[in-house]
C-alpha cells in the first residue's frame, strides 16, 4: 500500500518537466473561459514581492481558491499539502497549533517554550502557539517557507515560517457571504465587505462564526467534546493620499469558547499506594480502534476559553525611485483559560488549568533599495517586548492512595515571563553578471528573558505536613548572528537553480515545569541553532502549462531542547541532542488540456540524532526506563506525499461544474521525544473529494465535499508524562465528515 501511493505521487509530479515549481491552480474566471496556462504566482518570502520562480527559497503558496480546494477551515488544513511539514491542533487544546517543518518545531506546548516555526499575519510575528490555530476566513495568500529564516524573519524560525496575508481593501472591492453546514453539527458563517470610501481611503470588514458539536462523546452523560465555537472579526482601513505613501490599519479579535479537547489513554493509568506500598492499575491502556468515547473528571463549564485581539499599522513610503521605507507596528493581547484533562479519564491524575494573559508589542523598520536593474538591498531593525503571566493548577486526587483511600493533591503555580528582543539585519541581492545572482544577509539578535515562578503544593490528610512552596526568579540573555547566502543561476527564461546556506536560532529560556528545588537550580536551558544547506531547481515549460520545483537539503541541528519526564512531578529540560536531517522535496502542477489541473507534492526526510545525552538511560540511574529510546525524531515521517486532481465542466450560460479530490500519504510518525510505542502512528493515507458549481458570472457558488473519505483513524498528537500515573495520551484526527456551503459574491 505504501509503495502504491508513493508511485502515484511520483507519477503525478513527473507529468511536470524536469524542473519543478509549486504552482497554484487557475484562479476563478467566468464560466466557459478556457485556461491556456497556469497563472503566475508571486510571494513575499524575501520581504518584497517576487515571482515564486525567482526566489532561492523552498516556498509553497496558496491563494483563496486553493485553500478552499484543500478543504481547510483552519491552518491545520495544510497538513499533507506541504512536503516535510507536520501541522496539527495542539495537544489537548482547542486554540493552539503544533508545527514541525523538516523535523524542527516545539516539542513542549507550554508557554515558556518558544516555537520552532514562525507564524506571521500581515508580517506581524505571533510569539505563542496558543491562539495560532487561525481560522482562514479573509486570507489573500498563505505561504509556507521551509528551512531557517533567521536573516529576514529572525529567531524562532529555525524550521521555517508560515505567512498569512489578509485582503487589502483597495485590491478587493466588493464582498461575499458564505454559509456552511455539515455533520457533527457543523455550522459556519463567513462574510467579507470591502470598498472605497473616497479616492484615498478604503475599508473592509470580515467576520466568521464557526461551530460544531464535537467528535468525541461521553457514553454515560452524552456530553460532546472536541467541539468548536469561534467568533472572529477583522477590520481594515487603508489610506493612500499619494502614489508614494500608503498606510493600512488593521484591528482584529477572535473569541473561542469550547468544551474540553479529549484524547485517549494509550497506556495503563497507575496509582501509587503509599501504604501499603505498591502500584494500582486504575484503567488499562486502550488498544484497537477507538470508538471516540471518553470520560473526564472535569465538570460542566470547565472548558477552554480564548480571546485574542490586536492592532497593527503598516506604512510604506517611496522616498524616491531607489528607496522605500516600511514600518510595521503592532500590539497583541492573548487571554486563555483552558482546562486540560491530560490523562483523558474520569480520574484526577494529570488534570490542569492553564490560564494566560499575554501581551506583546513590536516595531519593525525596513529600508529597501532597488537600483532598477541588478541590485536590491533590505536593511532593517526589529523590537519586540512580550509579557506572559500565567496561573496554573494541577489536580491529582487519584495519583496517590493511603490505606485504600485517595490522597487529595493540589498544586498551584504563578509565573511571569518577560521577553525583550531586539535585532538588526541586512540582505543584499546582486546580479553580478548576467544570469548569475548572489544573495547574502546577516541578522544580529539579542534576547533577554526575566522569569518569576512560585509553586505551592497542598496535600490532604495525612500528608498535610508535606505542604510547601518553591519559588525562584531568574534572568538571562542570549545573542545570535544568523547569516544566509545563496548563489542563483538562470539557465534559461524558464529554468533556474540555486544553492544556499542559512542559519537559524531558537531562543533559550527557563523550564516552565520547575516544581522542585532541584528543578529551579537547573531551570535554564540554552538556545538551539541550525545550519541548513540547500540545492534547488525551479522551472516551467515554455507554454507555462507545467511547472515545478526540486529541492534537496541537509541540516545540522544542535542543542535540541528536550523536555523529559523524570520522577513524579519532575520534568527537566535538556539541551540534549545534535541532529542531522536530510531530505528531498518535489512539487509540481500541470494544466492538462483546457480544464484539468494536476498537482503533486512529495517529501522524503531522514532525521537522526547524532547524539542524545539522557541521564535516564543510564542503567545505574534509579529511574532507569528501558522503554525509552531516541531512535526516532518526533513529528518527522520519512515520506509525505499528495496528489490532487481537478476538472472543470463548462455548462455554458448555466455556469460550470468542478470536481476534485486528493490523496495524501504520511509515513510512520512518532509523537513524543521518548519514542514510546503507544504514542506513534503507523503510515496512513487520507482521501478527500469535493464538487463545486459556479454561476456564469461567479455570483453564486455551491460547494460540497467530504474529508477523510475512507474514515481512517489516525493519531496526530500525544501527551507524554509517564512519570505521573504513566500518562500517555493520544489525540486523533477528524473522522469522515461532509459539508455543503453556499456563497454569494457581490
Amino acid at each position: 500500500m505504501k509503495r502504491k501511493y508513493l508511485s502515484i505521487a511520483i507519477g503525478g509530479i513527473l507529468l511536470a518537466p524536469a524542473a519543478f515549481v509549486q504552482a497554484q491552480e487557475q484562479q476563478a474566471v467566468p464560466a466557459g473561459t478556457q485556461a491556456t496556462q497556469l497563472d503566475e504566482v508571486t510571494v513575499t518570502a524575501r520581504r518584497r514581492t517576487e515571482s515564486i520562480q525567482d526566489v532561492p527559497v523552498a516556498v509553497s503558496a496558496f491563494g483563496e481558491e486553493q485553500i478552499k480546494d484543500l478543504q481547510a477551515s483552519t491552518v491545520e488544513g495544510l497538513q499533507g499539502a506541504v512536503p516535510n511539514m507536520n501541522i496539527a491542533q495542539g495537544r489537548g487544546s482547542a486554540n493552539s497549533v503544533n508545527v514541525f517543518i523538516r523535523g524542527i518545531g516545539q516539542p513542549d506546548a507550554l508557554q515558556t517554550f518558544d516555537p520552532g516555526v514562525g507564524m506571521y499575519v500581515d508580517d506581524v510575528y505571533y510569539s505563542r502557539i496558543n491562539g495560532a490555530l487561525f481560522s482562514l476566513f479573509d486570507i489573500q495568500q498563505l505561504e509556507v517557507l521551509r528551512g531557517p529564516q533567521g536573516t529576514l524573519y529572525g529567531k524562532n524560525s529555525t524550521g521555517g515560517a508560515i505567512k498569512l496575508t489578509t485582503k487589502n481593501p483597495f485590491d478587493n472591492e466588493g464582498g461575499a457571504v458564505e454559509v456552511t453546514a455539515g455533520d457533527y453539527g457543523r455550522l459556519e458563517g463567513r462574510f467579507y465587505v470591502s470598498g472605497k470610501l473616497s479616492d484615498t481611503l478604503a475599508g473592509s470588514i470580515a467576520g466568521a462564526k464557526i461551530t460544531n458539536d464535537g467528535y468525541v462523546k461521553d457514553a454515560v452523560t452524552g456530553k460532546r467534546y472536541n467541539d468548536d465555537d469561534t467568533e472572529a472579526l477583522r477590520m481594515k482601513l487603508a489610506y493612500k493620499p499619494t502614489d508614494n505613501f500608503s498606510a493600512v490599519l488593521s484591528l482584529d479579535t477572535t473569541k473561542q469558547d469550547a468544551a474540553l479537547t479529549l484524547g485517549r489513554p494509550m497506556a495503563p493509568l497507575l496509582q501509587t499506594s503509599l501504604a501499603p506500598a505498591g502500584v494500582i492499575v486504575l484503567q488499562p491502556g486502550e488498544t484497537g480502534k477507538w470508538n471516540r468515547r471518553a470520560q473526564t473528571s472535569f465538570k460542566d463549564g470547565e472548558g477552554q476559553y480564548l480571546k485574542h485581539s490586536g492592532a497593527s499599522l503598516a506604512m510604506e513610503w517611496e522616498i524616491n525611485e531607489q528607496f522605500m521605507l516600511k514600518s510595521i507596528s503592532s500590539y497583541r493581547k492573548l487571554k486563555t483559560k483552558s482546562y486540560i484533562d491530560i490523562d483523558a479519564s474520569q480520574y484526577e491524575l494529570g488534570d490542569v488549568l492553564v490560564a494566560l494573559d499575554q501581551n506583546q508589542k513590536s516595531q519593525e523598520f525596513q529600508l529597501h533599495y532597488d537600483n532598477g536593474s541588478n541590485l536590491h538591498a533590505t536593511f532593517g531593525a526589529y523590537y519586540m517586548k512580550e509579557n506572559v503571566p500565567s496561573y496554573q493548577e494541577a489536580y491529582a486526587d487519584d495519583l496517590f492512595s493511603f490505606l485504600g483511600a485517595g490522597v487529595p493533591f493540589l498544586r498551584t503555580i504563578g509565573d511571569d515571563l518577560t521577553t525583550t528582543s531586539v535585532a538588526a539585519f541586512a540582505h543584499v541581492n546582486w546580479e553580478f553578471v548576467p544570469t548569475w545572482t548572489v544573495a547574502a544577509g546577516v541578522r544580529w539578535t539579542k534576547d533577554k528573558k526575566d522569569y518569576d515562578r512560585t509553586t505551592s503544593t497542598f496535600w490532604g490528610a495525612p500528608f498535610a505536613g508535606l505542604n510547601g512552596t518553591v519559588a525562584f526568579d531568574a534572568k538571562a540573555s542570549w545573542t545570535a548572528v544568523t547569516p544566509s547566502i545563496s548563489l542563483q543561476k538562470e539557465f534559461s527564461d524558464n529554468l533556474m537553480g540555486y544553492v544556499s546556506a542559512n542559519r537559524g536560532f531558537k531562543s533559550g529560556g527557563f523550564n516552565g515545569r520547575a516544581n522542585t528545588v532541584y528543578d529551579t537550580e537547573h531551570a535554564k536551558f540554552d538556545p538551539e541553532h541550525v545550519w541548513t544547506y540547500e540545492l534547488g531547481l525551479k522551472g516551467s515549460t515554455a507554454d507555462h502549462r507545467m511547472r515545478g520545483t526540486a529541492t534537496a537539503f541537509y541540516s545540522n541541528y544542535s542543542d535540541f531542547q528536550a523536555r523529559v519526564s523524570q520522577d513524579v512531578g519532575t520534568f527537566p529540560v535538556l539541551n540534549a541532542a545534535k541532529l542531522n536531517i536530510k531530505g528531498i522535496e518535489l512539487e509540481g502542477s500541470a494544466l492538462l488540456g483546457e480544464a484539468t489541473t494536476l498537482s503533486a507534492q512529495l517529501g522524503w526526510m531522514d532525521a537522526k540524532y547524532d547524539s542524545f545525552e539522557d541521564f535516564r538511560l543510564d542503567p545505574s540511574y534509579a529511574g532507569y526506563d528501558p522503554s525509552v529510546n531516541h531512535d526516532h525524531v518526533p513529528f518527522s515521517p520519512d515520506w509525505t506525499a499528495r496528489v490532487a486532481l481537478q476538472h472543470v465542466f463548462s455548462l455554458g450560460d448555466n455556469g460550470s461544474l468542478t470536481f476534485g479530490g486528493d490523496v495524501s500519504y504520511r509515513g510512520d510518525t512518532w509523537l513524543s521525544v521518548d519514542n514510546r510505542k503507544v504514542l506513534s502512528q503507523d503510515a496512513y493515507t487520507l482521501v478527500g473529494a469535493y464538487g463545486v458549481w459556479d454561476s456564469s458570472q461567479l455570483t453564486w457558488q455551491v460547494r460540497a465535499g467530504v474529508r477523510n473519505l475512507t474514515d481512517k483513524q489516525y493519531k496526530t498528537e500525544g501527551q507524554e508524562f509517564a512519570s505521573v500515573g504513566n500518562i500517555q495520551t493520544a489525540y486523533y484526527g477528524l473522522p469522515r465528515n461532509w459539508y455543503v456551503s453556499v456563497r454569494y459574491n457581490f
